[in-house]
């Protein structure tokens, strides 16, 4: 049996206990450090991207073999026509034609296209294509696991684009054109409406800087009913690349996918 003093300390006990403070409510949960982008892991992946240099945003159309891990393949711009967009890689089959060049034995890259316009250089219009693909684009890839672009292709306008990119990146391994738009003097490049002036365009035009280019880099492709013809011709003969191609088609779409994989087939044996 409990004594009297003993009932009366437990019960000074269970008031203190009853007094004591209370433990004080547990604090914010900690914010997670932000990550970096995945590697895309299906074969296309289209995501949209502010670009300073252009002033707008653009579509980033990732293309990469299926069933080949995405992580450090490496990659090969590829820049579309005058009017088209990054996704008419698509619709022209680069997923498909990717993925059977690699599965034909062609070793695996990714392909990366993005908007452009103004014949992918800068007009003075305060769009400037050329600062993307040199000081975006590189980090774009990066952060989803990709190498920064080691070759180019341009079908048209696009054509233009990647001689110009050509030019200020000689450690490419891989330039491919097709249907190149180059024009053999100015008013034939006034007539499109796209330059500043003949200073701009004499600045920008592939045809009056061939000496920048490397011939064993670089294939060119055209149709023999293509407009730009002649000036692809004008082309070949001043730089002797390692492949030159001209057969039927002109300047469709029907051509563009005939040649694709040859073209793939181009740029997955040098990059």
């Amino acid at each position: 049996m409990l004594s009297r003093r003993g009932l009366l300390a437990g019960s000074a006990l269970a008031l203190l206990a009853g007094c004591s403070p209370a433990e004080p409510p547990p604090g914010p949960a900690p914010v997670p450090a932000p990550t970096r982008p995945s590697a895309p892991r299906d074969p296309v992946t289209v995501q949209r991207m502010r670009s300073a240099a252009r002033g707008t945003d653009v579509d980033l159309v990732l293309i990469t073999p299926a069933g080949i891990p995405a992580a450090g393949l490496p990659v090969c711009l590829a820049l579309h026509g005058r009017g088209a967009r990054a996704r008419t890689f698509l619709s022209l089959g680069v997923p498909d034609l990717l993925t059977e060049a690699v599965r034909a034995g062609t070793p695996p890259f990714a392909v990366a296209a993005v908007d452009g316009d103004t014949y992918w250089v800068d007009v003075g219009s305060g769009d400037d294509p050329q600062r993307m693909l040199t000081e975006e684009v590189p980090a774009w890839l990066v952060a989803r696991d990709l190498r920064p672009a080691s070759a180019v292709f341009g079908i048209s306008m696009g054509g233009f684009g990647a001689l110009r990119f050509a030019r200020a990146h000689p450690d490419l391994k891989a330039v491919a054109t097709a249907s190149a738009a180059l024009f053999v003097d100015w008013p034939d490049a006034r007539s499109r409406k796209v330059f500043s002036g003949e200073d701009n365009w004499r600045a920008e035009e592939p045809l009056l800087h061939t000496p920048d280019l490397r011939p064993a880099t670089l294939g060119v492709w055209c149709g023999e009913s293509d407009p730009f013809l002649g000036a692809d011709k004008k082309l070949v003969k001043a730089v002797s690349p390692a492949v030159s191609r001209f057969s039927p088609g002109g300047h469709k779409d029907a051509y563009w996918r005939g040649i694709l994989p040859d073209v793939l087939k181009f740029v997955g044996e040098r990059i």
